[in-house]
C-alpha cells in the first residue's frame, strides 16, 4: 500500500506532509542530504497521486466473505510466527514527566504508548490480542485514500497471535525496540514483533504521540499527526528536512526514556525480569530506521540498530557507532548505493562496526511492515512493488532476525556472509 491521496482537493494537511516525507525519501525525485531542494510538495502529492492503482476496482478484495458480500474478506489475520515460543502480548502507557510534548506543548508531559511483545508459556493467557483501535484504522486508511467503509473494521480486527495476560517462559531475554514509520501507528510492525518473540526476544514497539495518523489513548481520547502536518508547514525540502530530523531525535530521547522504565531499579513493566539489559537492539521502519541510529547515537545502552528504508534525516554520527552492529535494509533500486538517497552512502561511510548494506529487489517502501499481508487480503495492488507479502515477510523476517541473533546473541548468522539462492531478491551491497 503505498501513501497515496485520491486527489489534490482532497489531500488533508497530514496526507501533504507524508507525500511530502514519500519524496524526500525516495518515492519521488529525492532531496540531497545536505538539504538542497529537488523536490516539492506539488511535486510529491502528484506522485503519490500517480500511484493510485488504475481503477477502483483494483482496490476491491480478492475473495469473497463468508457472508456472500464478495466485496468484503471474512477475515484479515498476520503471518503467524515461525519460532519455537508462544507469545504474549502487554501495553504500557507511560509518562515522561521531565520532558515536554515537542509538538504539542499545551499537551504537557511527554507520553508513550508501548506494546510488549514477548516469549511466552504454551497455552497460558486469555484471547488474542487485539491489532490496533478501529479509530487509528480508520485515519490511517484514510489518509492513504483507501475509504471503503468496511475496511477500518476488518483491519482493526486482524488476528495477531499473541495472548493477553500470557505467563512469560522461562529466562531472560534480549530487548528488541521497534519503532514505525512517519505517520504510521505502532501496529503495523506488530508481524515482526511477533516473530521476533517468537525466537526468544522481548520486544517493545513504541508509538509516538502526535507522529502518527491516530494514536488512541487509554481514555479513547485520539491524537492526530501535529508533526506532518509541522512538516507541511515548511517552505521548502530543506525545512522539512530539519524537521524530520528532529522527529528523528526526539524519538532517541523517547526510547532512552522507555529503556530507563523497563530496565532501571522501578520498572513499569510487570515481566520487566524476564529482559536481559546487556543485550539490546534496536529497529525501526522509514524515520524509525533513522531513529535507530539516533537512539544507538544518544544511549550507549543500544547495542545494535537496523534501518528498514529510512532517510537518515538525522546523520550518522561523524565519530561513528562506537564499533556497534547496524544493518540497512531497503528498496531495490531507491537504495542502492549511488541512486536517489544519498543519505544512506553517508551512512555507510561512518558506521565504523559490524555493517551490512541489504537492498530487495520488486520492494517497496512499506514491504517491512505489515502492510504487504493486510493489502493482499483486502486485493489492494502496488504496481511498483510487486514483491508478494509472503516473500516480503519472509525475507524481513529472515534478516532482520538473523542480525540480532549474530549482533546480541553471538550465533553464526550465515545469511549475512553473502546471496543465497533461498532469497534471490536480495542484493548485498558493497560501496
Amino acid at each position: 500500500m503505498t501513501i497515496s491521496l485520491r486527489n489534490r482537493r482532497a489531500a488533508t494537511a497530514t496526507a501533504l506532509a507524508l507525500a511530502s516525507l514519500a519524496a524526500l525519501a525516495g518515492t519521488a525525485t529525492p532531496a540531497s542530504a545536505s538539504g538542497r531542494a529537488t523536490a516539492t510538495a506539488t511535486a510529491a502529492t502528484a506522485t503519490a497521486t500517480a500511484l493510485l492503482p488504475a481503477s477502483a476496482a483494483a482496490l476491491k478484495p480478492a475473495s469473497p466473505a463468508a457472508s456472500g458480500d464478495p466485496a468484503v474478506p471474512a477475515a484479515l489475520t498476520l503471518p503467524r510466527p515461525t519460532g519455537p515460543y508462544a507469545t504474549g502480548r502487554d501495553t504500557l502507557f507511560l509518562t515522561d514527566h521531565e520532558r515536554t510534548d515537542p509538538w504539542v506543548p499545551a499537551a504537557g508531559a511527554r507520553q508513550l504508548l508501548v506494546s510488549l511483545h514477548y516469549p511466552a508459556r504454551p497455552g497460558s493467557g486469555g484471547d488474542p490480542a487485539p491489532y490496533m483501535p478501529e479509530a487509528e484504522a480508520r485515519l490511517m486508511l484514510a489518509q492513504r485514500g483507501l475509504d471503503d467503509p468496511e475496511w477500518p473494521g476488518l483491519v482493526a480486527a486482524t488476528r495477531t497471535f499473541s495472548r493477553t495476560d500470557a505467563r512469560p517462559a522461562p529466562g531472560r531475554f534480549p530487548l528488541v525496540l521497534l519503532s514505525p514509520g512517519f505517520g504510521t501507528p505502532r501496529a503495523t510492525l506488530t508481524g515482526l514483533a511477533e516473530e521476533l518473540a517468537s525466537r526468544g526476544y522481548v520486544v517493545a514497539t513504541a508509538d509516538h504521540p502526535y507522529e502518527s495518523t491516530g494514536t488512541e489513548l487509554p481514555d479513547g481520547r485520539v491524537l492526530t499527526c501535529a508533526a506532518c502536518d509541522e512538516v507541511d508547514a515548511q517552505p521548502d525540502d530543506a525545512g522539512r528536512r530539519k524537521v524530520l530530523a528532529a522527529v528523528s531525535a526526539g524519538r532517541a530521547a523517547d526510547f532512552s526514556f522507555l529503556l530507563d522504565r523497563l530496565t532501571g531499579p522501578r520498572p513499569a513493566w510487570r515481566h520487566a525480569r524476564t529482559i536481559d539489559a546487556r543485550r539490546v537492539g534496536m529497529a525501526g521502519h522509514s524515520i524509525g530506521g533513522n531513529a535507530a541510529a539516533s537512539t544507538m547515537a544518544a544511549d550507549r545502552r543500544v547495542d545494535a540498530g537496523v534501518n528498514m528504508d529510512g532517510t537518515f534525516f538525522d546523520p550518522v554520527a561523524a565519530r561513528g557507532l562506537d564499533g556497534r552492529p547496524f544493518l540497512m535494509l531497503g528498496t531495490d533500486p531507491d537504495h542502492a548505493p549511488g541512486a536517489g538517497d544519498t543519505s544512506w552512502n553517508e551512512g555507510w561511510a561512518r558506521l565504523d562496526g559490524f555493517k551490512r548494506w541489504l537492498t530487495v529487489r520488486d520492494s517497496g517502501h512499506f514491504t517491512f511492515t505489515d502492510t504487504p499481508a493486510i493489502g493482499e487480503q483486502l486485493g489492494i495492488v502496488d504496481p511498483d512493488a510487486p514483491l508478494s507479502a509472503a516473500r516480503s515477510t519472509t525475507i524481513t523476517r529472515a534478516y532482520v532476525t538473523a542480525f540480532f541473533d549474530r549482533s546480541l546473541r553471538g550465533r553464526p548468522a550465515r545469511l549475512l556472509d553473502g546471496p543465497t539462492p533461498a532469497h534471490p531478491e536480495v542484493l548485498f551491497q558493497r560501496p
